[in-house]
């Protein structure tokens, strides 16, 4: 399992702590260390059902962006291309299944269903 996410975004905090007390081993991808590159990025797209499962409209990242950066994000590909830019502006944490699967956000009862 591999969570990539922010160190030090809330929601990224609460799942890894979830996973230790679980006792559910994964590494942690940090975006600002390791960015997630385009190829990566479109099969997260895809997994997701499209570049807007990916891009966080709600964060202080989103609110910082110009009105053309903005737009440049309606479309898919200008959307990867800022997500690999400002990687603070993807959804997270993104979790990479064991099966595959490719999910973003944290819901511990889901994810408890998912892991047995």
């Amino acid at each position: 399992m591999r969570l990539h996410g922010i160190p030090n975004c809330d929601t990224v905090k609460r799942a890894r702590a979830w996973l230790n007390g679980q006792g559910r081993p994964h590494e942690f991808i940090d975006f600002k260390k390791s960015p997630p590159e385009e190829a990566q990025l479109r099969r997260w797209s895809e997994a997701l059902g499209g570049v807007d499962g990916l891009v966080n409209r709600r964060g202080t990242t989103w609110r910082q962006l110009d009105d053309t950066q903005r737009a440049a994000a309606d479309g898919a590909e200008g959307a990867l291309a800022l997500l690999q830019l400002k990687p603070s502006l993807i959804k997270r944490p993104v979790v990479d299944w064991p099966d595959g699967r490719v999910t973003t956000g944290f819901d511990p009862t889901a994810w408890q269903e998912r892991l047995g």
